[in-house]
């Protein structure tokens, strides 16, 4: 999907073209020298690639009148499903051709980007705009878009860690409590109480979809409190452990008795959906869900009911993300394109949508500010739910044993694009029963030793 913001007073397309030098690094991924840019004052107009989710959407629609009437700036946008974004930003940065000025990337992609010099560092830009108030940033979601270096090179737009969203009133009206902190089991337990006490009503949501952005993200959070973890710390793949295998099993067998219709082809966005319907009792994932669940509108609003990630042998176990914005380096317009992030990652424009989209819809999970003001809290009874989650998520330490790489929901390897979609298409598998999941993991594991090989080696 591509649509064109228009201005008035849009001149001539981007001329120059862009030295690009390419290497093949980590099979997926590319290193690319750097462009040069500082915005042409005669070419007032970016380009931005983005996933296409509700928040995204929301920014798309707003930014014509509120921010290229203001600036002058005319934007282009790029929206495309997770899965495929995701691809055409690695090609795109990779080979530093210039095409997208700014993308959205995420606290996986931003330290290994940085690192092959895709990225511009932002550091400069936020020091000459105090009024963007980089201090107001969750410390969390600041530390994660921090390379090895420690400099900044990407603004969030809206974080997340994840927590579990219940049917409060249904809970009720089956005299069924939700525990203050779940376990996994517990969670089962009231899977199989709820299914089926409303009609056409199922236990729980949970992501089956193949992606490593989809079905291995909650699945990752399962398996790091079950005991497990991808690679140890002298990287070794243990994809075939007891533990991975037990939380895999968990898992699985949960979405297969109480999930979803259809639950190997369902994300994030069909479970949540699937919640807004009333087709499921229980959803575990992003807390960024919680807003559309309260939005203005929503069949739902005011009958979800929050708690914290379950566990098993961990205190915590939700994640941490960022949808966050980073500039491509080949660009030449980064004058106009910091203009256009710290705009849709400040305070500015929380408001914005504030108002015009109502309260509970605002990109929360990024600023201490949003927390404090006045109307985000009435709309939104999962705000403190939320910071919770975020200051509880520790990247470098979800488990029970150390690891080699930094991630909850995800190894923080530039490998792991590749071998966590092709890990998530046999446990996919799995959940649609055309495969055991010992099967499914005996294949990931070779997968992964793979990996785990080039990393002894090195």
């Amino acid at each position: 999907m591509r649509t064109r913001i228009p201005h008035s007073t849009r001149t001539s397309p981007r001329g120059a073209a862009r030295t690009v030098v390419a290497v093949v690094a980590a099979g997926a991924l590319l290193a690319g020298c750097a462009g040069a840019g500082g915005g042409d004052a005669s070419d007032r107009s970016i380009s931005v690639l983005m996933v296409n989710n509700p928040p995204m959407k929301t920014l798309q629609k707003l930014t014509a009148e509120h921010f290229t009437e203001r600036t002058g700036i005319e934007v282009d946008f790029t929206v495309l499903p997770e899965n495929q974004v995701r691809d055409k930003i690695s090609q795109d940065f990779a080979s530093q051709s210039g095409q997208y000025d700014v993308a959205t990337i995420s606290n996986y992609e931003t330290p290994i980007y940085a690192e092959r010099d895709w990225l511009y560092q932002l550091d400069p830009f936020v020091e000459k705009d105090p009024a963007y108030d980089q201090q107001d940033v969750l410390k969390p979601m600041r530390d994660s878009l921090r390379a090895e270096d420690g400099k900044t090179y990407a603004e969030p737009f809206y974080g997340e860690s994840s927590f579990l969203m219940y049917r409060k009133d249904v809970f009720a009206e089956h005299d069924l409590t939700m525990p203050e902190s779940p376990t996994w089991k517990q969670v089962a337990r009231l899977a199989a109480k709820v299914d089926g006490a409303e009609k056409k009503m199922k236990g729980i949501c949970l992501r089956g979809l193949p992606g490593w952005g989809q079905l291995i993200a909650p699945l990752t959070t399962v398996v790091n409190t079950y005991g497990g973890t991808w690679f140890d710390e002298n990287w070794h793949a243990r994809l075939d452990s007891p533990e991975f295998t037990e939380a895999t099993k968990f898992y699985v067998d949960l979405v297969r008795e109480h999930g979803e219709a259809g639950a190997a082809q369902a994300g994030f966005a069909e479970c949540l959906n699937s919640m807004t319907q009333g087709r499921t009792a229980m959803w575990y994932d992003a807390t960024a869900g919680a807003g559309e669940l309260e939005r203005d509108g929503s069949p739902v609003k005011g009958a979800i009911g929050y708690a914290p990630a379950p566990v098993n042998r961990t205190e915590n176990s939700g994640w941490l993300y960022t949808w966050a914005f980073g500039m491509q380096k080949a660009s030449d317009n980064s004058e106009d394109a910091w203009e256009f992030i710290s705009w849709a990652t400040g305070k500015e424009y929380e408001e914005l949508v504030g108002e015009q989209a109502g309260w509970a819809s605002v990109p929360a999970g990024k600023r201490k500010s949003t927390y404090d003001h006045p109307k985000y809290v009435r709309a939104a009874p999962f705000g403190e739910d939320v910071v919770r989650a975020i200051d509880s998520a520790d990247p470098r330490d979800p488990g029970v044993q150390a690891r080699p790489y930094s991630g909850i929901q995800f190894a923080g390897i530039p490998e792991f694009t590749s071998l966590g979609t092709e890990v998530s298409q046999e446990i996919s598998a799995a959940i649609a029963g055309r495969q055991s999941v010992e099967q499914a993991l005996a294949k990931s594991q070779k997968l992964a030793e793979k990996v785990a090989e080039e990393y002894r080696n090195r």
